[in-house]
């Protein structure tokens, strides 16, 4: 471990500081400025997020070059650029779940930002959480066995998709929410919750906002072994997977009308979840303990170039 927490904790601290000033812009500055804001906006921000993230990870191979040499840094460099593609990616397969939960709970789309930025400071929350766990778990080397045969497993399923239409009805988290939360019909003027006759009753903005914060949970089961089987350095899941969600706000609002045309995306995302699972569980030990980061960097860069490419490009068949 190159960046053990007990020695950089001020690197940490000002990583999170950034971060935090990040979220202070987009939730604060950009939500006031202007509650709507067009496609090509939202595609001008996404652009500007994801050259954030990409020059976080020029500091990052920067940082630890200087620190510890030309081949440390290329290494940790490497690694961040994959975990960050791997997390962006998965991201995107979220945006077909926000799709979902905001089209069946009638969810207008001047209050859809509202909701994905207190969930996306819900995801930043868990994810901390999760790569904390992680971190310790992955010094027990039959973890990262478990961890792998959960991604092939993963991955294998999401190779073969149901044919039946999701509906939000039949999930368990949705019946058991429409249980215990005392529910209003109405939007309440964009409000999470109101009160009536002195009892709080909340809206469907709430129950859409736990949805997602409950997905997303779920998504980073997957996600966050997945960034710990390209590398074992904690600091480098935690900026790659911190940056990756930020900006997932302007990156829904670019995706959600198109989502549908990312048909082979699902394929893509399995082929490398499978490709992740297998490294943890046989190809690392197959290359003396680690498969070589550049091999896996241009692997997960050419499966989701082809599989959106294939997916954009595709033609529509005649009715």
């Amino acid at each position: 471990m190159n960046f053990p927490f007990a020695e950089y904790y001020w690197l940490y601290g000002v990583f999170i500081g950034f971060v935090f000033l990040l979220v202070l812009f987009d939730l604060g500055l950009i939500s006031k400025a202007k509650q709507n804001i067009t496609t090509k906006e939202a595609l001008v921000w996404s652009v500007i997020w994801i050259t954030i993230g990409l020059l976080v990870g020029v500091g990052v191979w920067q940082y630890s070059t200087t620190k510890f040499g030309p081949e440390i840094g290329n290494q940790l460099g490497l690694e961040y650029l994959s975990g960050y593609l791997i997390e962006k990616a998965l991201a995107i397969d979220n945006i077909f779940v926000f799709v979902l939960i905001f089209t069946s709970l009638k969810i207008p789309k001047n209050l859809q930002r509202k909701v994905l930025g207190w969930g996306i400071l819900g995801a930043l929350f868990f994810r901390a959480v999760f790569i904390s766990i992680g971190a310790v778990l992955v010094q027990y080397k039959f973890m990262l066995y478990i961890f792998g045969a959960f991604l092939l497993i993963t991955g294998i399923k999401m190779a073969f998709p149901t044919k039946e239409e999701l509906k939000l009805e039949d999930g368990m988290m949705y019946k058991m929410l429409k249980k215990i939360l005392p529910l209003t019909p109405s939007l309440e003027g964009g409000k999470f919750w109101i009160y009536e006759n002195g009892k709080r009753l909340f809206t469907p903005l709430f129950l859409a906002l736990l949805l997602i914060e409950f997905s997303d949970i779920i998504f980073a089961i997957d996600s966050v072994p997945a960034i710990f089987a390209i590398t074992k350095e904690p600091f480098i899941v935690f900026t790659s997977n911190m940056m990756a969600i930020l900006g997932l706000r302007s990156l829904y609002l670019v995706l959600a009308d198109a989502i549908h045309r990312f048909e082979y995306l699902k394929y893509g995302l399995s082929f490398i979840l499978i490709f992740v699972g297998l490294k943890m569980v046989w190809l690392n030990d197959l290359f003396d303990g680690h498969f070589p980061i550049g091999w896996s960097l241009g692997i997960i860069g050419a499966v989701l170039f082809v599989s959106i490419a294939l997916s954009w490009f595709k033609e529509e068949k005649p009715a």
